[in-house]
């Protein structure tokens, strides 16, 4: 693609609508409000701060480079005008700006961030942007449409993500459930439901930040060719889908369980969709039948040896931990881990909760919320269960239900200058509730011990101060992250 036409058609003549003499345009990307997020109570405002490196990277210079600067400048030139004329108007854009740009070799912008990992204030700025020659003043927020739609979805699926394992380790503390198995109780599921293979990667990194189930395969190598992951990234297992269940017939479905139980996962694990029919049925009869061969499964090089069971329909609540409305005494009263556990049993954590034998487990993944979760939860603790009897496939219903709006992210001016004069800009729309309200001024932002705070109309000094620092300059990248200490960033 092109990145002259990562825009919005109204960016293309801003140039001129600048006043005269504009030498300079100072821009930020900011999270101004979570009033749309769905989120817990006790949400703290705060959100994630990753893939500006991968934008930077994959867009800004690579890109950019193979797209623009490496070109024949009439080729791109040339495409950029039929593409103005045929939608604007003949010669209603110029392009002698663009040939410029050409020429100079590189993109004059300079870029300033928090460091990615960072949980950022609502209406604190993540990062800042400002053109380094007065020439090209018109470039600064001309990037602002490509940023935009790069950034938002990462931070935004980081931040839900963030959420889920915040909720999942406080249950883990309160039922004595074994801390490090959160890392895979949140599995990423999403990958069909998103817009695309490119949609899903900066998505699923966005998970990745606080998990390592993951199925999103994209994801890992976008952690591994923009953040330089190493070592464990994401993580799976064998499973089926219902084309397999199907496949080996209603008739013979226990076979098929004992298929993939003995003879294909002997060892380590295998999650098996169970309700292709009658969920119930597979959960206290196949089960029982099944016991033995369970049991006797041996651990692989992990010391892992389980067969779980994978409900795919229903309400997630009901299906875990029972539905108070059916019959007492009933499979769907009772609930599918209180099941498992009159079959197989288990340990008592130290807490005094019941933990299913390490031989059989759950995971539910369909139309997974955050209040599901905790309702979940909550109903597995009365219940004396730990929390971690079940893994959580975390899909498209939670990380495609999301838009730029539900965190309010957007770049704005809020610096220029105009022949050599500075000027504070800002808006604060009177028919707006206070969300859209700008800073002012040149920015600087400090660590405080609740995050990050803002101080604005900095002078140039101050501005120099703080905690963004340089990552982009001039066609160079600085102060490169790991995925590893994004990873760190997040541990409370």
């Amino acid at each position: 693609m092109n990145p002259l036409m990562s825009i919005d058609f109204y960016k293309a003549d801003h140039r001129r609508q600048y006043p005269e003499k504009t030498e300079y345009v100072y821009s930020n990307f900011t999270p101004r409000s979570s009033r749309l997020a769905t989120l817990l109570d006790d949400f703290d405002d705060r959100v994630v701060f990753i893939g500006l490196q991968a934008y930077i990277k994959r867009i800004l210079i690579n890109q950019w480079n193979d797209g623009f600067f490496s070109k024949p400048k009439n080729e791109v030139i040339a495409k950029y005008k039929r593409r103005m004329d045929s939608s604007l108007g003949e010669n209603a854009i110029a392009t002698e700006h663009i040939e410029a740009l050409h020429d100079l070799g590189y993109l004059p912008l300079k870029i300033k961030a928090l460091p990615e990992g960072s949980r950022v204030n609502i209406r604190v700025p993540m990062f800042t942007v400002i053109n380094t020659i007065p020439e090209f003043f018109w470039l600064t927020n001309y990037i602002e449409t490509s940023i935009s739609a790069d950034v938002w979805k990462a931070c935004t699926t980081a931040t839900i993500a963030y959420e889920y394992k915040r909720i999942m380790m406080k249950y883990a503390k309160i039922t004595g459930a074994p801390l490090d198995f959160v890392a895979i109780q949140g599995h990423d599921f999403s990958f069909r439901g998103m817009s695309g293979a490119e949609d899903a990667a900066q998505s699923g990194i966005g998970h990745l930040t606080s998990f390592i189930g993951t199925d999103t395969v994209t994801a890992i190598d976008y952690a591994e060719d923009y953040y330089q992951a190493q070592g464990i990234i994401g993580v799976s297992v064998p499973a089926t889908e219902h084309s397999v269940m199907c496949m080996g017939t209603k008739e013979e479905e226990i076979k098929t369980f004992k298929r993939l139980i003995n003879d294909l996962y002997p060892t380590g694990i295998i999650s098996i969709v169970s309700d292709t029919w009658d969920f119930w049925k597979v959960i206290t009869q196949y089960s029982k039948q099944l016991k033995t061969d369970i049991m006797n499964r041996q651990p692989n090089s992990l010391g892992m040896a389980k067969v779980v069971f994978r409900p795919d329909s229903g309400d997630p609540v009901k299906i875990i931990a029972g539905d108070k409305q059916a019959k007492v005494g009933s499979p769907q009263y009772k609930g599918a881990v209180e099941c498992l556990w009159e079959i197989f049993g288990g340990t008592i954590t130290d807490k005094g909760y019941k933990m299913l034998d390490e031989h059989v487990g759950l995971i539910y993944g369909d139309s997974i919320t955050l209040k599901r979760v905790q309702e979940i939860m909550k109903q597995l603790e009365q219940k004396g269960f730990a929390s971690t009897n079940v893994v959580f496939g975390i899909g498209s219903y939670t990380y495609q239900f999301l838009t730029r709006d539900t965190f309010g992210f957007a770049m704005k001016a809020t610096w220029g200058q105009v022949d050599g004069q500075p000027r504070e800009i800002f808006k604060d729309p009177k028919t707006d509730k206070g969300d859209k309200k700008s800073a002012k001024g040149l920015l600087r932002v400090e660590k405080c011990k609740n995050g990050f705070k803002l101080f604005d109309q900095q002078t140039k000094a101050q501005e120099n101060k703080g905690e963004l620092k340089t990552v982009f300059e001039n066609g160079r990248m600085y102060n490169k992250t790991t995925f590893d200490e994004i990873r760190l960033r997040l541990v409370d």
